[in-house]
């Protein structure tokens, strides 16, 4: 394929790609990710309560994806401002708002299949505005080192949306496909057509998530699939290039396939060590706080590395005096720390920031 990165690329083909896509390497790549996925489905599924999953795993993955947009904040930012009503900063406005758009296309998918309308909402929630297809020209993707133009998506509003259509069919349409090559191949259409002025590469990653889910390899959107990314950043782009330049589609699938093994490899890592953290804090509770002691507590304790007063109270442990209450007995034997943020009163779980804060495993 000849591609002028100066012009519309007005003739990005249609999917499926025609060409074999699941190449003996693929397929053993795939073999591989399916297997990895399918423990981390099962280490999750044995947390008492996997929910609690939701509130920390997609701030985890909001920050590394807003880290490849160059929109650079902390996770300990992120469970702070998810927490506390002050404003945050902008960069972690963004992120929050990549966390808001996972949610939000997650409980769509229980009324829709993924489809443009879900990108649409996904993207609009990211950018905190309303976000539609490009109907203007003039959007290019250029080196931000040297302003070269390195790619120029198809114009015209009216052609956009039939290649998200196609994209469509692709991704709902029953196939013999493997559906991680399926999402490795819809990926790349997403970010070729790149529909939207801003907020692509977030909204394709989104989509990534909720097509684990709708095609039933994860449950909960839990896979932290950006940290991958961002450690083969470099490769993500060139990668990608090369489908568009050369129609190197096998590379770029092994690349994707990847990334979803050893994203899936730490997740469950992760998971795994969140179990033996509640499984030792349940253990100390029972010994040495026995009467405040309760599976409603662990969750609280262990939905977020912060917590307040008013989360005991709306889990409905305690009301709010005897809450307080609660919390001073943990801060007493070391549990939490308190700390005073403006008017807020919030209790750090040490043990479990550091956990979610290590890039280790």
């Amino acid at each position: 394929m000849s591609c002028d990165p100066t012009i519309p690329f007005n003739d990005l083909p249609a999917l499926p790609p025609e060409r074999e896509l699941e190449t003996p390497r693929v397929l053993k790549q795939c073999i591989r990710s399916r297997t990895v996925l399918a423990e981390l489905e099962q280490s999750a599924n044995f947390l008492p309560n996997k929910s609690l999953l939701i509130n920390v795993m997609p701030l985890l993955e909001a920050q590394a994806s807003s880290e490849i947009e160059n929109i650079v904040t902390t996770k300990d930012k992120l469970f702070r401002s998810s927490l506390l009503e002050q404003a945050p900063d902008p960069a972690t406005k963004e992120a929050l708002n990549y966390r808001e758009a996972l949610r939000e296309g997650f409980q769509q998918l229980r009324a829709r299949p993924l489809c443009t309308t879900t990108a649409e909402r996904v993207c609009s929630v990211i950018k905190g505005k309303p976000m539609t297809v490009r109907s203007f020209p003039g959007t290019a993707l250029a080196n931000a080192a040297t302003g070269e133009v390195m790619y120029t998506p198809p114009e015209g509003e009216d052609l956009l949306r039939d290649k998200l259509a196609n994209w469509e069919r692709f991704i709902n349409q029953p196939t013999e496909l493997d559906p991680l090559v399926v999402m490795a191949v819809a990926h790349y259409q997403f970010e070729a057509i790149h529909p939207f002025a801003d907020g692509n590469g977030r909204t394709g990653r989104v989509l990534n998530l909720l097509q684990l889910v709708q095609d039933g390899l994860l449950s909960l959107p839990i896979l932290y699939h950006s940290r991958g990314i961002i450690r083969r950043k470099a490769d993500y782009y060139r990668n990608l290039r090369a489908v568009t330049f050369q129609e190197n589609w096998e590379d770029w699938i092994l690349y994707a396939l990847e990334v979803v093994e050893e994203s899936a490899r730490w997740t469950n890592e992760k998971i795994r060590a969140i179990r033996e953290l509640r499984s030792r804090l349940k253990t100390d509770l029972k010994a040495g706080l026995p009467k405040i002691y309760s599976a409603e507590l662990l969750d609280v304790l262990l939905g977020m590395p912060y917590c307040r007063i008013g989360d005991l109270v709306d889990a409905g442990i305690a009301k709010r005096q005897a809450a307080a209450g609660y919390l001073k007995q943990l801060v007493d034997v070391g549990i939490l720390t308190e700390e005073k943020v403006g008017r807020e009163k919030l209790f750090i779980h040490n043990d479990y920031l550091r956990l979610l804060l290590s890039e280790n495993a």
